[in-house]
């Protein structure tokens, strides 16, 4: 077996789509749903109305994230079709133009020109529009915008980053409501932030202590909140 065929690359740019998605509602379905329970609970509410408070932050933030992904990655989807429609019409119009244009990106990338030119010329009569979009525009068919994809991966997730402070408001001593919940956030924090660097490929301890020290700052500043409004009361 040749060195080639025994050499195998694994590279997680495919996932780049989906991951962030997935990692944006986990970890604000863990933080906000958190934070409004620990809000809430530091008020000295009931068990009954912490419940209320998380589910209806549950089920509002789930909407939420899928209508705010589907509508921001819609736009960035519209805004790559544009630039492809705006680059067909350059290259029926301007072929000779496009040609000098991708040539001179390789020349930038260091090819000589005589080089540069022909391997211009053997990607557009290949696929000029693909060769275009990819070197010239930067975008590609593993990095292009999914709206439905990233609507449906966030609010799915963010529902199961919910679901877990609410586990442990039902599981939990209604005395140790706010410590339980947010111990155990700050843990799920920090195993979603973990998931999130291995899935990526990359270093895992910066991914988790960045997701756990805002998660916490958050919390904190909830309880503060709540324990200032519900004394007030």
């Amino acid at each position: 077996m040749s060195r080639l065929r025994s050499h195998s690359e694994n590279h997680q740019v495919s996932r780049i789509g989906w991951l962030r998605a997935a990692v944006l509602g986990a970890n604000d379905g863990i933080v906000s749903t958190a934070s409004l329970i620990i809000g809430v609970a530091a008020a000295a509410s009931d068990r009954n109305a912490i419940l209320l408070a998380g589910i209806a932050g549950l089920v509002a933030g789930a909407l939420s994230m899928a209508a705010g992904e589907y509508v921001s990655v819609s736009s960035q989807s519209d805004t790559e079709k544009a630039d492809m429609a705006r680059e067909t019409a350059e290259l029926e119009n301007y072929p000779e133009a496009e040609h000098a244009e991708l040539s001179a990106i390789y020349q930038e990338r260091g090819l000589d020109k005589a080089l540069a030119d022909e391997v211009a010329t053997q990607m557009m009569a290949k696929d000029a529009l693909g060769a275009h979009m990819r070197d010239e525009l930067g975008l590609s068919t593993v990095t292009a915008a999914r709206p439905i994809q990233a609507a449906i991966t966030s609010a799915l997730t963010f529902s199961v980053g919910a679901a877990l402070p609410l586990l442990m408001v039902l599981v939990s001593p209604p005395a140790w409501v706010v410590w339980s919940v947010a111990v155990a956030s700050l843990a799920f924090l920090a195993l979603l932030g973990a998931l999130g660097a291995y899935a990526g490929g990359a270093s895992i301890l910066r991914p988790t202590i960045r997701v756990t020290f805002w998660g916490a700052l958050a919390m904190a500043i909830t309880a503060g909140i709540g324990a200032l409004f519900g004394t007030v009361a």
